[in-house]
């Protein structure tokens, strides 16, 4: 047996569990927009094996159309008070509004995913009073345009540099180093050229020592490489978490957590069996 075999010690990245309460969510839109409905899923995802819940009010998926703050609270924070006294998984708020930031928070969440990498109005400042890890995103343009002929000379290097900015300025804010989580935005202003090289590359983004979280679940670039039409994505998309876990992902956003996790037990069993042997 060859000694000198490389990553032998198991790496088990949390799954973060998808709970849209959208109407127009790429994928699940509408399916969880009343109460009850978001409150049954998140008890599903919770018991099927989700390490932390991610609640999103406003729906970022290409063209999506933006909606006003009181929307999103209103979509948000009813079903995140609820929560908090059913569940005990970390509850995550995928917004990019601090106004929503702060009353997610208060009405329980206790982290903060924003796709705009914390640079919207009042946000970084809000982040650092708040004091919870938030997760940087990438996304080059605004949703309603980025999947217009993105480009890029060097697509993981030029994420990695903008992601060097952006933690220097969060650090400068008072954000805390060791809060901040990276997210590299699969989909969010790549072609599928782009993200194939995102996931080939996503080892160089562990140099900048911080989890990196992937959202991969269901994207169009796997309908693009499988030929199958969004509800058919599930095998393209468990083949996506385990290779994000083996390139080094500490964090996997899914809407299919029981399945994922299923996938990643396997991918962990062995790896320890193989650790074991060594």
């Amino acid at each position: 047996m060859n000694k000198s075999s490389p990553n032998t010690s198991p790496h088990t990245p949390k799954i973060m569990g998808i709970l849209n309460v959208t109407p127009n969510s790429f994928s699940d839109g509408g399916c969880f927009d009343t109460l009850n409905k978001a409150i049954v899923h998140a008890e599903t995802l919770h018991q099927e094996g989700a390490d932390i819940i991610d609640i999103g009010g406003e729906s970022t998926h290409p063209g999506a159309v933006p909606i006003s703050i009181q929307e999103e609270l209103d979509r948000v924070i009813p079903v995140i008070e609820a929560l908090r006294k059913r569940i005990d998984s970390p509850l995550s708020i995928d917004t990019r509004h601090a106004e929503v930031m702060r009353a997610a928070i208060h009405a329980g969440a206790t982290m903060i995913n924003d796709v705009n990498a914390l640079r919207g109005e009042d946000a970084q400042t809000t982040a650092a009073a708040l004091s919870v890890p938030v997760c940087l995103m990438h996304m080059q343009g605004e949703p309603q345009t980025m999947q217009q002929d993105p480009r890029y000379t060097d697509v993981v290097q030029e994420i990695y540099d903008f992601f060097t900015q952006r933690m220097s300025a969060c650090v400068s804010a008072g954000i805390k180093r060791e809060q901040i989580i990276i997210d590299p935005g699969f989909g969010f202003g790549k072609t599928y050229e782009h993200n194939l090289q995102l996931l080939r590359g996503l080892k160089k983004f562990k140099e900048l020592q911080c989890p990196i979280l992937v959202g991969l679940s269901r994207k169009a670039w796997i309908g693009v490489a499988t030929g199958k039409p969004l509800h058919e994505r599930l095998p393209g998309s468990l083949a996506a978490a385990v290779l994000a876990a083996q390139y080094g992902a500490d964090i996997i956003r899914v809407h299919d957590v029981g399945a994922t996790r299923d996938a990643l037990d396997i991918l962990n069993a062995v790896a320890l069996q193989e650790s074991n042997e060594y």
